[in-house]
């Protein structure tokens, strides 16, 4: 008897452990297929098309293009790319934080199909005009489905680390909440403008004042929110900074959906001060400026990898100045234009550059980045091709010093460049075996 209990307590406590490997696998499969799917589409459908509407636009001196076409760009850029790359890690992060070993790799694999589908009808729809009036409600309606069947997948997972001490979530759970809760309302807008435009518009572009409406609501109250909640999680740990001020946190949070909500009531003087008042917040509650407590954890990554860090948060109060300055003097789309790529490349490319290669490789199998100086290279050429578009973009635009247009596809081109680095490190670095495997290998 005495033998029978031993021979089967193995086996009992070996199931679970071969569960969570097999569940492991697969969730790091589907992270990959979201990481390679948003790789697609910022470098084609985003930063590619980007540059030619850039270039168009610089050869005639601000004389109109489609803008069907460029919102086409600016959708595969904040839908395609990061929302692509936002479904992916909370897809594989569900069973980091829950208590269940059951992972829903299926409906994962269904979201990732109805999300990508989406969007590429989306880009045909804006590009080609391809059936747009069929193609474009159609497209939106498959982006809100994949996004729904992510909510059911995460609504009943209880977090692992959801409270504090003192029975209160923490601010950067809080944080992914209120993106969550903009990411959904920001696609159900895009649905109804989408049903609407193909009802009784002679082509398949939103309307300018709903445009910048919906741009506003996805900017600060889902992408400024989830790259906050990635930094409340993520940068005292890696850059070595003080524990967050979760009540600083907390109060930018709010401030930066007041803004929204007024934008939103048309009242964009008040909003502008509303959102710079937020990011501004948002720096001091993370200490970035203030002497380290612990030196940087920079194993594997660039060495400056905190400098870039801190440069994406200079770009954020660059953004919300410039959203103030836009408020008062812009006449031409230069002061707006200006400052959305300043939050939009500046701020949340860059932090992407920076945070996804120091987190995607672990994700995809605690593999290694490929190479640290191609990731300083993809970081230097963003930065520089986004000083160059911000300040030509309002000379040129505003009409204050017109050579100031011949710069402006150099922006563009640098920031290509700075985008396919990225890529190829990542797709490099997916390509390598995982780290324990090659360990294994070099001491066989």
């Amino acid at each position: 008897m005495s033998q029978t209990l031993n021979i089967e307590e193995p086996r009992q406590q070996e199931t679970p452990a071969i569960l969570l490997k097999v569940h492991e696998v697969s969730a790091q499969r589907l992270m990959m297929a979201y990481a390679l799917t948003g790789l697609f589409f910022m470098v084609l459908p985003g930063t590619f098309l980007g540059v030619w509407n850039l270039i168009s636009i610089s050869s005639r001196h601000g004389a109109a293009i489609s803008a069907s076409w460029i919102q086409a760009h600016g959708h595969a850029q904040i839908f395609g790319w990061i929302g692509t790359f936002i479904l992916g890690i909370g897809f594989y992060s569900i069973p980091k934080t829950t208590s269940r070993t059951a992972q829903p790799i299926a409906r994962g694999w269904a979201a990732w199909l109805l999300w990508t589908l989406g969007v590429l009808l989306r880009w045909a729809a804006g590009f080609y005009h391809l059936y747009w009036r069929v193609s474009l409600p159609f497209s939106a309606l498959l982006e809100l489905c994949a996004f729904l069947i992510f909510l059911a997948s995460v609504r009943n997972h209880r977090m692992a680390d959801s409270k504090t001490s003192s029975g209160h979530k923490p601010v950067w759970i809080i944080a992914v909440l209120i993106s969550s809760a903009g990411f959904g309302i920001g696609l159900v807008m895009n649905l109804l403008a989408a049903a609407y435009v193909s009802m009784t518009a002679t082509g398949p572009a939103f309307p300018a004042n709903f445009e910048s409406r919906l741009l506003t609501l996805l900017a600060y109250a889902f992408l400024v929110p989830t790259v906050w909640g990635f930094s409340a999680r993520w940068l005292p740990v890696f850059l070595g900074l003080k524990a967050v001020n979760e009540a600083a946190l907390g109060c930018a949070l709010l401030l930066s959906i007041i803004g929204v909500a007024l934008a939103e009531a048309g009242l964009f003087h008040i909003a502008s001060w509303v959102i710079a008042i937020a990011a501004a917040a948002s720096v001091g509650a993370f200490h970035l400026f203030e002497r380290a407590e612990r030196p940087a954890k920079t194993a594997g990554v660039h060495a400056s990898f905190p400098v870039f860090v801190r440069i994406a948060y200079i770009w954020l109060l660059i953004a919300a100045a410039l959203g103030i300055c836009a408020a008062y003097l812009d006449h031409a789309n230069g002061w707006i234009g200006a400052s959305r790529h300043s939050l939009t490349v500046g701020f949340i490319a860059a932090m992407v550059f920076a945070i996804g290669q120091r987190v995607l490789p672990a994700f995809a199998g605690m593999r290694v980045l490929y190479s640290p100086r191609l990731m300083l290279t993809c970081l230097l050429l963003l930065n520089v091709g986004c000083i160059l578009r911000v300040s030509s973009e309002i000379l040129a635009y505003e009409g204050y010093w017109l050579p100031a247009w011949n710069a402006l596809p150099w922006s563009a081109i640098c920031e290509l460049a700075g985008v396919t680095v990225f890529s190829a490190n990542l797709l490099l670095t997916f390509k390598q075996a995982p780290a324990h495997e090659i360990k294994v290998v070099s001491a066989a």
